[in-house]
């Protein structure tokens, strides 16, 4: 006797999938109608597309992309690529740009790096290969095989998150900026100790730009700018071990500039364990504009980067080079946002 497995086996062997002619019959329309409504082209009355829609949910039609795409050697996909799916500044990145991207018909191959570009050279070799509609990937810093690589593909491609000399479409800010004006802060509450505290620069390289503008004031105002590199990524954790280790090696310090809130929160959260007052003993500070800055005590003095608008203006500019529109510029500055919380 078969066993049920077997039997579901057997059941799904030869089944028919299907087709748009299947969806055509059962909503009453030509198969052209039903492709323009499910290729969001040509002009399709409302209750039309509705029928066709209900005709779609009924059949339990599924449209193969990867025909699509061998027959027009392109696809309504757009790749992306990240260096972390853990992060929220990077899930808030990838809303802004879905919410751009699912308006436009457009669907994201999603792809994290974590912080590997050998990783992420793998994953480009890997979109490409599927003839995504355009590509957005994080940061202007790729090996010289991913460089290449997307040199030479030709469609549109938006590096994110910092501005630079870029490829071709860049948005993004000036971390050196953003590290100068907290820097500036800083120094305006006459404070003179100031650590700054990252996590692994040499993968999370914006933290050390933000390092590069921090450190720059703070020698033009005659002062050092000592730097404490954390082994492990920016996590709570980190941050309050981080918090240890300053003010064990930097007994004078008075503030503390961490390269983003993760770090921040956790060395201030670990402050109130040891009863260290912020901001009377030691002032902290952070980057990123998190939400969960704001909702703890005392609240979070902070940059804000707009990560959504990052998104929207990045789906929204490489959709407009998709469909051969003209952009006045390349580069687009979202700027930041100096949040002055109670923590400094």
């Amino acid at each position: 006797m078969p066993t049920a497995s077997n039997k579901s086996k057997r059941h799904r062997k030869g089944v028919m999938h299907p087709t748009i002619a299947d969806v055509a019959q059962e909503a009453q329309v030509s198969t052209i109608t039903v492709s323009r409504v499910i290729n969001s082209a040509g002009t399709v009355s409302p209750s039309t597309r509705k029928r066709v829609e209900a005709a779609i949910d009924k059949v339990g039609y599924v449209r193969n992309m990867l025909a699509k795409s061998l027959a027009s050697a392109s696809s309504r996909f757009i790749a992306v690529i990240v260096p972390s799916l853990a992060n929220i500044v990077f899930i808030e990145v990838i809303s802004g740009l879905q919410s751009e991207f699912e308006k436009q018909g457009y669907e994201m191959l999603l792809g994290n790096t974590n912080y590997d570009l050998d990783r992420e050279c793998q994953l480009v070799r890997t979109f490409l290969g599927w003839s995504p509609s355009a590509v957005v990937i994080t940061g202007l810093r790729h090996n010289s095989s991913c460089q290449r690589i997307l040199e030479g593909w030709g469609g549109p491609i938006v590096e994110i998150m910092e501005l630079g000399d870029a490829i071709d479409l860049n948005i993004g800010l000036v971390h050196q900026d953003a590290g100068r004006c907290m820097a500036r802060y800083l120094l305006g509450k006459k404070h003179r100790n100031i650590v700054y505290v990252a996590a692994q620069m040499k993968k999370d390289y914006r933290a050390g730009l933000r390092y590069e503008g921090h450190k720059a004031e703070l020698e033009a105002a005659g002062l050092k700018a000592p730097l404490l590199d954390m082994g492990l990524l920016g996590q709570f954790e980190t941050g309050a071990h981080s918090l240890d280790t300053v003010l064990t090696d930097y007994p004078d310090v008075t503030a503390i500039h961490f390269a983003n809130d993760d770090l921040a929160t956790g060395a201030l959260l670990h402050a109130q364990r040891r009863g260290v007052r912020v901001p009377e003993t030691i002032a902290i500070a952070g980057f990123n504009g998190l939400p969960i800055g704001q909702h703890i005590t005392p609240s979070l003095t902070t940059i804000i980067s707009p990560r959504r608008t990052i998104g929207r203006v990045a789906a929204e500019q490489v959709i407009a080079r998709i469909e051969g529109r003209y952009l006045q510029n390349n580069q687009t500055d979202v700027g930041f946002e100096l949040s002055i919380g109670d923590s400094a």
